[in-house]
């Protein structure tokens, strides 16, 4: 099984929006067959004693976590992206430090994503507990008898006000905070614009004579980057967000986050516009022919609320964005309970499952299915948009009144309601797709 070094992570703060509401993106790129489904946690306090067992490591626990969604690769206890109640949102990119692997065990760094999301109320703070775990436990490679592809790791954090970018190597990190809109992947960015960054990175970097500047500021990037900066996959995706975002800037909205994970554009020339044939190539990760490498397992648009007018909306997808819908979620409702469903192997009441059969279904025709599947999502994202923001509206005047219990039920009926929509249109497709297959074999 080949895993995919990919992953993109978008963020555009207020003054670069179309309504001046912080705007996150995050494709997570994975195993063409690892599932991925969506987790609701409840918020909880423990005690003092209390202690979070992690994969590898065991570390304090808080005295609160807060309630939180994460898209959890099936065997891990961390996401690959997530937000909590807080309205604070976290994706993570897959680095190449020039560390070797290390013997000891450490944290995975998708556990720290979700340290995260269970700790902090805002980006900041949230970017305080994961500097911290990443100081104290370590991250990267290491050996491990359970077969984990471990890596260090980046992030954007972000909230209603302030974005950051972390990037690590081993126990170092550098956090980048971000003024406009942003993107990143899987390569090292963070250069000498670091606001903080870890008391040994530098002392360290010298000490392997992997920095040597004498006169010029410490270039976090430079020092622990094993790779060419400039160079491969990840270099080109970011460009192309990065100039997708810029010459966007000031009215970047939803429609063009969800474009943007869409893109199959191979990045040779950042600013041309989006493409949707399917290349194999782009931030929408997979092959055009099949089932093979890596494939992007699920994504994430959040649209913030720094006003308090509406609530936050959480558009999930699975799988191919190009090939599904997204869906809004609201984390003040009941997530529907099949969201969660999906394990090792493929079942047929896990929507992640059948949305990965939809998508290899419709790659035997390309020009006929996929333009079919586009087409009905488009409709019933188009539906979704519709219907949701009014209800943001509407549910957060109700909680404004002290109408809890009422804002949370049409919160989770619409969820529910949603959802089933969604699946009933899924299994009519795969049912047309499979009948023709069959006609055809």
């Amino acid at each position: 099984m080949t895993t995919p070094k990919s992953c993109d992570t978008m963020v555009a703060l207020p003054p670069a929006t179309s309504q001046r509401q912080t705007l996150f993106a995050k494709n997570s790129d994975r195993p063409w067959d690892e599932c991925q489904p969506l987790e609701l946690h409840e918020r909880q306090h423990h005690a003092s004693d209390a202690l979070t067992q992690c994969q590898f490591v065991t570390l304090p626990e808080a005295e609160v976590t807060w309630r939180h969604v994460g898209s959890r690769p099936w065997w891990c206890w961390g996401y690959e992206h997530g937000f909590n109640e807080h309205q604070v949102v976290i994706g993570n990119e897959g680095l190449a430090s020039k560390f070797d692997t290390a013997p000891e065990k450490r944290l995975i760094g998708m556990e720290i994503l979700r340290i995260g999301l269970e700790r902090g109320r805002t980006a900041r703070e949230a970017v305080d507990w994961m500097t911290r775990v990443i100081g104290e436990f370590g991250q990267g490679k290491f050996d491990n008898d359970a077969n984990v592809r471990t890596y260090d790791n980046g992030y954007i954090v972000a909230d209603p006000g302030e974005a950051f970018v972390i990037e690590t190597a081993g126990h170092e990190w550098a956090v980048q905070r971000i003024d406009t809109a942003l993107g990143i992947s899987n390569v090292y960015s963070v250069e000498t614009n670091y606001e903080a960054v870890s008391a040994t990175a530098e002392t360290t970097a010298r000490d392997r004579g992997w920095w040597q500047g004498a006169d010029e500021p410490f270039n976090f990037a430079d020092a622990y980057s094993k790779n060419q900066r400039d160079e491969g996959s990840g270099a080109m995706r970011r460009r192309r967000s990065c100039a997708v975002l810029g010459a966007r800037e000031g009215g970047i909205d939803t429609a063009m986050m969800m474009a943007l994970l869409r893109d199959h554009s191979d990045a040779s020339e950042p600013e041309e516009p989006f493409r949707t044939d399917l290349t194999g190539k782009g931030i929408c990760i997979h092959f055009a022919d099949g089932p093979k490498g890596g494939n992007t397992a699920a994504s994430l648009v959040a649209d913030l609320c720094g006003d308090m007018t509406r609530l936050p909306i959480y558009w999930c997808s699975f799988y191919s964005p190009c090939q599904a819908p997204f869906f809004p979620v609201f984390l003040e409702g009941t997530l529907p309970p099949i969201l969660g469903r999906g394990g090792q192997h493929a079942t047929e009441d896990s929507p992640w499952w059948r949305f990965l059969h939809l998508a290899h279904l419709g790659r035997e025709d390309v020009p006929n299915r996929v333009e079919a599947v586009r087409q009905r999502w488009q409709e019933m994202e188009a539906e979704f948009a519709t219907s949701a923001y009014p209800l943001a509206v509407e549910a957060r005047q109700m909680f404004d009144a002290g109408d809890r219990s009422g804002a949370e039920q049409r919160l989770s009926t619409y969820m529910a309601d949603n959802v089933d929509m969604m699946m009933s249109a899924a299994e009519d497709l795969i049912a047309r797709f499979s009948t023709a297959s069959v006609a055809a074999g």
